[in-house]
């Protein structure tokens, strides 16, 4: 089954200070809650894995990510990302991620647009459904990238952060670094009902 996904998201920080984030594999993937690179390989593929906990629960998805483009000056990065759990679920994503300027002053968008291919047992929910905890996963996501680069933001211009009250801004807590098993759970419902809803009319 395949997805198709096309996000843009505002994040409260500089360009400069967001993109800084988005060039490093390492510091991108911690922003993915259970994600972690454990490998780099050579200069452009890594070996990772993502977990899932639901209580005592946990399921564990390993992977690899080769980086395809890079581009410093107009902050734009191209990644491929496959991986696959011991149950014979595989799912893999061509990612193309950017950042560019916002109208807002202080503010900057993170814009993706990627393909997700999954198989096995995760296919099973549909492309709606797919959708929908897609949606949980990457603002999930969103919402750790924006705390990482305001820290990256802090550290490089100390004076205009406390300025504008950066230092206040909440610190990531532990349930932001799992993936939201409850969330997705919730995605996979309001999917199943505007499933309903749509074979009614």
């Amino acid at each position: 089954m395949q997805v198709k996904l096309e996000k843009q998201y505002t994040i409260a920080t500089s360009p400069e200070a967001a993109w800084l984030v988005l060039r490093d594999v390492r510091v991108l993937a911690s922003c993915m809650p259970g994600a972690e690179i454990t490998e780099q390989v050579d200069s452009t593929h890594y070996k990772g894995h993502v977990k899932v906990k639901v209580g005592p629960a946990v399921a564990a998805f390993g992977g690899e990510i080769e980086i395809l483009a890079f581009d410093e000056v107009i902050k734009s990065v191209r990644m491929m990302g496959k991986g696959a759990d011991k149950g014979g679920s595989s799912a893999s994503m061509d990612l193309t991620a950017s950042i560019r300027p916002s109208s807002t002053a202080g503010q900057c968008l993170l814009l993706g647009s990627s393909d997700v291919i999954v198989n096995g047992k995760f296919a099973q929910f549909g492309g709606r459904m797919m959708t929908s905890v897609s949606d949980m996963i990457l603002g999930q996501f969103a919402d750790n990238f924006a705390v990482k680069a305001s820290e990256f933001y802090a550290q490089t211009n100390p004076d205009l952060a406390h300025a504008a009250g950066a230092n206040t801004a909440p610190k990531k807590s532990k349930a932001q670094t799992e993936l939201n098993a409850f969330s997705i759970l919730w995605g996979l419902i309001k999917g199943f009902f505007s499933g309903l809803v749509g074979s009614k009319k």
